[in-house]
């Protein structure tokens, strides 16, 4: 990998949170301080610290021991990675167990330092919703985060979260709560469900859904269905279609759900309830759509340490500046191709402005690739880059600009996931802006002085390219070619100028 060029990212700084739930406990070490959160580590235990709450009234005793030995070795995972901040926020289970207090306490001194923080319900749904807002700016519905101890609800509207609720409902204890009993668990889950009285207001609108549980569910739908990206992250399901998926977990069997791909083993006994919550809420909500975030509690953290700017600059466009600035060779050309390519394009709209805007950010990634599979690298790069803002369909859309930029082949392999992923007249929109990158990279070489020594403008039938004299461009074979492949895909005639 290349040496990252100066403003790759805000800071190198490191941070950790330590998320203790009630089914999981979690370390993750970011890096830098970017709209879009670096996880250089990520690591899970199940421990089940809240199994038995219900009945009980304590945290699982079997789990303690096990939950401070963890939490020990997290403390000094942490304490090599320099991860300052380093905080444990704790949820339903520990602030409602009897002997909570006594397990924080005893947590204290294996973390001597650390700020320990028991979150009210309230606070863990606003520390969700600000971990989704930082990757759907404009979320407008309503959030669902489900742990194994509680249910948060977030009503979000114009890119804001507004009234919050926390609801015994998480997957463990809404098993125990019903004896396991799904007839009984589905008139809890809609008695609970009927509390919140602004709930109505996610009618037609989305459903956020946060949670390991959730996460789970989409997964399992990505393997049944082929679908072409393995990314939980934005993929979104229909009404109908996230309903169906919530009935047939909900209704299978140990053995069923065991046999079903992408169904994780140590949630198996959670996902059934999991999905029985998800089809209330569907029900109580009237969402037309769900959409899966993989940010929540943990980004939410993340989000507070950011400066205003970072936090409220675009996440597309973050990501793909990031990535452009790692990858590329020289930070000052991707403004200069903005600019280039304005006239060309500009009666597109700002959705478009924006996705143009991306592509040319990261229009260079491959230029450290061996020849040969520059296509394909940086298409899969950008594919799967980290990224909270992008959805699928930008992933599928820049990608082919940029598999198109280096003259990849259209019935090439590797782009047979932007078949699935984009409709016809996206693909050639797609096809036509990698098509005017490639003429812009084989004008000025990476470099953005070259670039103003040549103009494009399209009117009259024709895609005119002029070139200054004197300005060390002229009209090889290689870029009569490119022109010609950016007439074509506009249907324009190409006609180049000199002089």
């Amino acid at each position: 990998m290349p040496p990252r060029l100066p403003g790759w990212r805000a800071s190198a700084a490191r941070c950790g949170i330590v998320d203790l739930g009630s089914n999981s406990v979690r370390l993750v070490v970011f890096e830098g301080r970017g709209h879009n959160p670096q996880a250089i580590f990520n690591e899970k235990a199940v421990l089940g610290l809240g199994r038995g709450l219900q009945h009980s009234g304590r945290l699982n005793e079997q789990a303690i021991e096990t939950a401070l030995t963890v939490l020990s070795r997290y403390y000094a995972l942490a304490q090599a990675m320099r991860a300052d901040p380093l905080e444990v926020l704790a949820t339903a289970a520990v602030r409602d167990a009897a002997n909570g207090q006594e397990f924080i306490a005893a947590l204290r001194q294996r973390m001597p330092g650390v700020p320990i923080s028991v979150l009210s319900g309230e606070r863990e749904a606003m520390y969700s919703a600000a971990g989704v807002l930082l990757g759907f700016p404009g979320a407008d519905g309503i959030l669902g985060d489900l742990g194994g101890g509680s249910l948060e609800l977030v009503r979000l509207a114009d890119g804001y979260a507004h009234e919050a609720a926390s609801l015994p409902l998480g997957a463990i204890r809404l098993a125990e709560r019903s004896g396991g009993e799904m007839p009984r668990a589905r008139a809890i889950a809609e008695q609970e469900l009927s509390r919140v009285p602004w709930i109505t207001t996610g009618a037609r609108r989305d459903l956020y859904l946060v949670g390991g549980a959730w996460r789970a569910l989409a997964r399992i739908h990505i393997a049944q269905t082929s679908y072409p990206l393995a990314i939980v992250h934005h993929y979104a399901l229909g009404r109908e279609e996230a309903r169906d998926l919530a009935g047939v977990v909900t209704a299978a069997s140990p053995r069923v759900l065991e046999r079903m791909p992408g169904a994780p083993r140590k949630r198996l006994a959670d996902l059934p309830f999991a999905a029985l919550v998800l089809r209330r809420l569907l029900r109580a909500t009237g969402a037309s759509r769900v959409v899966f975030s993989a940010n929540g509690l943990r980004e939410g953290w993340y989000a507070g340490l950011l400066p205003a700017p970072i936090r409220a600059a675009d996440p597309l466009l973050s990501a793909a500046r990031e990535l452009g600035e790692g990858w590329g060779r020289d930070p000052e050309l991707p403004p200069a191709l903005i600019a280039w390519l304005e006239p060309l394009f500009a009666d597109a709209g700002p959705a478009a402005r924006k996705l143009r805007e991306a592509a040319c950010w990261l229009s260079d990634i491959g230029a450290h690739d061996h020849p040969e599979y520059r296509a394909e690298q940086s298409f899969l790069r950008v594919l799967r880059q980290h990224g909270v803002g992008l959805d699928h369909h930008a992933r599928a859309f820049l990608a082919l600009v940029v598999a198109t930029r280096y003259e990849a082949e259209t019935n090439a392999p590797f782009i047979a996931p932007t078949r699935v992923l984009l409709d016809a007249a996206t693909i050639r929109r797609a096809e036509a802006l990698g098509a005017a990158l490639g003429l812009a990279y084989t004008l000025c070489g990476g470099t953005p002085g070259l670039l103003a020594g040549a103009s494009l403008t399209a009117g009259e039938g024709q895609l005119r390219l002029r070139l200054v004299g004197g300005s060390g461009l002229f009209a090889g074979e290689s870029l009569q070619r490119r022109s010609e492949d950016l007439a074509a895909a506009l249907g324009l005639k190409g006609v180049v100028e000199e002089g």
